[in-house]
């Protein structure tokens, strides 16, 4: 159900540079040296079912729930072996039925460093190489995560280590496997007390789990044309589920699986996916669009 964890995942796909390769926080390159790719990202996600907990439903007070965003995105190489990024996006939330509230606003501010660890020939069809990732993420404006689902983001900061193995064969074909940890700070809510995971907490702060989430993607890419194919997973490290006619709830358990597929040449990209199963977030369908520009300085 939360808005605040579909944009990043959609953004981390979609991020390109041209007339240079495909470059995001959970693939195996990297931004050449003195060089800076900018750009925007467009992103519409829509859902009428979700889970609440392992119940598809649908709910009259919504609808269907639209998001979209426009996300702005930085990439700039400081050395051959380090790439660092950011990027800020602007969201905004619909419910086509019932008495709530869209909201609307500047979500999270992410700033990312990639390290390339080693790039070695993998016998004679090409070249394995690795990478570690470290990417930090602050709420850049004073929103307020307590109105699931129509919530822009869930308001925590938010600290990410990723390792990444990437093969690029010499044909043009690629593979790539990603896995990262989450570690995410207490949430402050305007008000005094709340109930979550069968218990009352008399208090401001929401603790919030950890996520452990992992990315398989494989495609093609020669020159501009880059079309990677992915499946991820996320799942949170505690949280319990959304109650029974209730709204959701910003350390509620938010796990999911998603397909997604992506097509990127000459610095446009246009990209479709699918969360095909989960816990506590809505059956959705994002398409995305980009335009980008890279720069050598």
């Amino acid at each position: 159900m939360t808005r605040g964890s579909t944009v990043l995942p959609f953004l981390l796909i979609a991020l390109a540079a041209a007339p240079l390769r495909a470059q995001t926080i959970d693939d195996g390159l990297l931004v050449p040296r003195r060089a800076v790719g900018t750009g925007f990202l467009y992103a519409h996600d829509s859902w009428t079912r979700y889970w609440e907990g392992s119940l598809t439903r649908d709910n009259g007070n919504i609808g269907t729930l639209t998001t979209q965003s426009v996300t702005w995105v930085a990439g700039y190489g400081v050395t051959d072996r380090l790439s660092v990024m950011a990027m800020v996006p602007y969201v905004w939330t619909r419910a086509s039925q019932g008495p709530l509230q869209g909201m609307g606003g500047v979500q999270d501010l992410t700033l990312a460093a990639k390290y390339q660890l080693l790039t070695t020939p993998l016998t004679d069809r090409g070249t394995l190489r690795a990478m570690v990732v470290g990417a930090a993420g602050i709420p850049a404006s004073n929103y307020t995560p307590d109105f699931l689902p129509l919530s822009i983001g869930l308001a925590s900061r938010w600290f990410s280590g990723r390792f990444t193995l990437n093969f690029q064969a010499r044909e043009g074909w690629f593979l790539n496997g990603s896995a990262a940890y989450t570690w995410r700070t207490k949430v402050t809510l305007d008000r005094p007390a709340y109930y979550t995971a069968g218990q009352l907490y008399m208090s401001d702060e929401v603790a919030m789990p950890d996520m452990f989430d992992y990315t398989v993607s494989a495609g093609y890419q020669h020159g501009r044309l880059c079309i990677p194919i992915s499946l991820s997973q996320r799942r949170t490290l505690g949280g319990g589920d959304i109650r029974r006619q209730d709204m959701p709830f910003v350390s509620n358990r938010m796990d999911f699986v998603k397909a997604a597929g992506l097509v990127m040449y000459r610095g446009m990209s246009l990209g479709a996916s699918r969360i095909v199963s989960g816990r506590n977030v809505g059956q959705a369908t994002t398409l995305t669009a980009g335009l980008f520009r890279t720069f050598h300085l």
